[in-house]
């Protein structure tokens, strides 16, 4: 099954590198006019308060149950990741397809260029090392599956938020060093706008993914394939089980709530049909830790 990765260190890396690289976007900007370089600077302000968000959303999670919640609140980080993605639409996409059509507009030349290619080099580096850690986390829970796999298949959104993030900021800041230098060749303003497009464009397209993404966790979702299908190998091959009915598993954030439906084999009596359950569950538990709840039901027929 997939491994469990660390999602605070991994925010922890990506705010540390979108704030150092948000101050040098910021400085360079009012340095140079470029448009594409303001962009950018808005873009790792934006993905700054992100992690701040999701800090938040995975310290929601982990309240405990209470009356009002008898599941817990692990799905509050669903809702601040579907956030992070609607403020990484707004706040940085469509702002930055504004400022670009703007700058075709009204296009200005470039001042200190040189400043911006070196702000921007040090941010792809900054950025690639975030990325690094990011993938480094991605890793340890994709267990050999593909990248996009991954992605569509997994149930950590704050990670995915973050592989997301890191991905559109690293592209990002390529396409704007690129529109840069292209400026600073041709000494046509225009490069510099249409960077700056391009940089909204890509922000928003990985927004929309992050966002569907998010959204069928936060509508409810089931646990993930690889732990679905262990799971229900795990039930059929119980000497204690006859036959298995139906399987629910839903996730809520980092805990899995599973309800089973399956008849029993060779119980006499009640007392030992509770035996023979209380051994499932505590076994499934010890093989499945991130299992919270489970529901189980003893039936003759579905």
């Amino acid at each position: 099954m997939s491994g469990k990765a660390d999602s605070v260190k991994t925010i922890f890396y990506a705010l540390g590198a979108n704030f150092a690289i948000f101050i040098a976007k910021a400085v360079a900007a009012f340095f140079t006019g470029s448009g594409a370089m303001f962009a950018e600077a808005v873009h790792s302000l934006a993905d700054t308060a992100n992690q701040v968000l999701l800090l938040f959303g995975l310290r929601a999670a982990k309240r405990p149950a209470s009356a009002e919640h008898p599941l817990g609140e692990g799905k509050a980080v669903y809702f601040w990741s579907f956030l992070v993605a609607l403020l990484l639409f707004s706040v940085g996409g469509a702002f930055s397809i504004w400022e670009g059509l703007h700058k075709l507009s009204h296009p200005e030349p470039l001042r200190w260029a040189w400043v911006a290619v070196g702000v921007l080099t040090f941010g792809i580096i900054a950025e690639s090392l975030s990325m690094w850690g990011c993938l480094h986390e991605v890793n340890k829970a994709r267990n050999g599956r593909s990248l996009w796999r991954w992605f569509r298949e997994s149930r950590q959104s704050e990670l995915i938020v973050i592989f997301g993030e890191d991905f559109a900021a690293l592209f990002g800041l390529v396409f704007a060093l690129i529109a840069v230098v292209l400026t600073m060749v041709t000494g046509n303003p225009v490069f510099d706008a249409i960077g700056t497009i391009a940089i909204g464009v890509l922000l928003v397209l990985v927004a929309v993914f992050i966002a569907v993404e998010v959204k069928a966790l936060l509508v409810g979702q089931s646990a993930e394939p690889e732990m679905r299908a262990a799971l229900d190998a795990f039930l059929r091959e119980r000497k204690e089980i006859e036959r298995v009915f139906s399987v629910l598993t839903l996730q809520l954030g980092p805990d899995v709530m599973v309800a089973i439906k399956a008849q029993m084999r060779g119980v006499s009596d009640a007392q030992a049909q509770i035996e023979a359950i209380n051994a499932i569950e505590r076994d499934m538990r010890a093989l499945f830790p991130q299992i919270r709840w489970s529901f189980f039901e003893p039936d003759v027929t579905d």
